[in-house]
């Protein structure tokens, strides 16, 4: 007798995608468990320059604080990623367009809003701070991050930030293409529209690694 095929406790991804993926694999997660002591959250954009632009923001911070605490306890760690730009490559500029470039470099020189995080997150002692100089923090070459995160055993990762399918997905993607086990935290992530945070998400989902809430999560830790 064939399984029923379980609703996805984040309640965004469609259920006919469900439906494929649990046939497919035969359960509902690709990572059903995870070593607490090797997880690492990392924690995408959530500066005073992002936030600005993003009044949920706030809604979020509650819930990557009770995450941060719970891997902390578990003997995980911690990362906080910021992206300041201070020298916009030709790219850059030609697509997001001169204004928008001329205000992403104000906020990230040295002491600028996208250098500081969000008032209301509660970093601890032993986490890690560094930087990205693109879209994704484990593309090589544009962050150290894999690096630290390699240097203390870290093999999952939990993806949380700003924003969802823009710098959330990107490195979500390139750490998964690394071989570590990712999951994207649905309600502790700040996309562009519910639309496009449920495309990336199911795209996620089905091909990439693993979609949560923060309840669910935080059980499994």
């Amino acid at each position: 007798m064939s399984q029923k095929t379980p609703t996805h406790p984040s309640g965004i991804i469609p259920e006919e995608i469900v439906e494929k993926v649990f046939k497919r694999r035969g359960r509902l997660h690709a990572f059903p468990s995870i070593d607490a002591a090797k997880t690492a959250l990392v924690v995408i954009d959530l500066d005073i320059g992002t936030g600005r632009d993003k009044a949920n923001l706030q809604q979020i911070a509650d819930n990557v604080n009770v995450l941060a605490k719970a891997v902390r306890t578990k003997g995980g760690v911690v990362a906080w990623v910021t992206t300041p730009v201070q020298n916009a490559t030709t790219n850059f500029r030609a697509v997001f367009g001169d204004a928008a470039t001329d205000n992403y470099e104000r906020m990230g020189k040295a002491g600028g809003e996208a250098t500081k995080l969000w008032p209301e997150l509660l970093p601890g002692a032993g986490d890690i701070h560094t930087i990205k100089q693109g879209h994704s923090a484990f593309f090589p070459g544009k962050s150290s991050l894999n690096e630290l995160l390699q240097a203390r055993g870290v093999e999952s990762i939990i993806i949380v930030g700003a924003v969802t399918n823009v710098c959330c997905e990107a490195s979500a993607r390139d750490a998964a293409e690394l071989q570590y086990k990712v999951t994207m935290i649905s309600d502790a992530l700040i996309g562009q529209s519910p639309e496009l945070d449920r495309a990336t998400l199911t795209t996620f989902f089905r091909c990439y690694g693993d979609v949560r809430p923060i309840r669910n999560m935080l059980e499994m830790l």
